[in-house]
């Protein structure tokens, strides 16, 4: 019995032994494990780092390519308007310079009108005056009379101002035109002003 106490306590000091000697392993393994981890975490953060800063500049660049873009859209914003208003200040321009020559005949004609009693060549200047313009108009600008006398009343070409009944027309019919109407590509501009023949029913 003692043998064996002795036995197990001498067993016992060299498990001791065993367990102190393996102890401090265990610590230095676990300080390196820390260590590792704490070197893998720095790394992690100067990685974390770089990412921020390289998204700062990022988001820096594309802040300043908005701002970029955002007075470049509204410079073109202005510019849109400013052309705009141009294009209606300026829209007339080729008539007007179309009515120029007219306009230059008109005045010889007064010039004339005043230095001469000749009415005969003042009235002739005035009908080529006259005819010059609406030529100009016709050809340049789409511009076309409505033929009125003797046609079949069209309320969408013609505006009656008078009525008078008539027992030798089958349908109404214009007799008279008091002001002339245009057309400006096909579609009224202006109706003519006439006089209407009605059939009496």
């Amino acid at each position: 019995m003692e043998k064996k106490e002795k036995k197990s306590k001498s067993e016992a000091q060299s498990e001791e032994k065993i367990v102190m000697q393996e102890e401090p392993l265990v610590q230095e393994d676990t300080v390196e494990t820390d260590e590792k981890q704490e070197d893998k975490k720095e790394l992690e953060i100067v990685q974390l780092k770089e990412q921020l800063a390289a998204a700062k500049e990022e988001a820096d660049s594309l802040k300043e390519q908005m701002l970029r873009d955002r007075a470049d859209l509204e410079n073109y914003r202005k510019r849109l308007i400013r052309d705009k208003e141009d294009a209606i200040r300026f829209a007339n321009e080729n008539l007007i310079k179309d009515l120029l020559q007219p306009l230059d005949d008109f005045g010889r004609a007064l010039q004339a009108a005043e230095s001469t009693k000749d009415y005969t060549k003042i009235h002739d200047g005035v009908v080529m005056v006259n005819s010059q313009l609406y030529s100009t108009l016709e050809k340049n600008w789409g511009l076309e009379k409505i033929e009125a006398v003797g046609k079949e009343f069209d309320p969408e070409q013609h505006e009656a101002y008078q009525v008078t009944v008539d027992d030798t027309l089958e349908h109404e019919t214009v007799l008279e035109e008091y002001i002339v109407g245009y057309k400006l590509h096909n579609r009224v501009l202006r109706p003519s002003k006439v006089k209407v023949g009605k059939p009496n029913v």
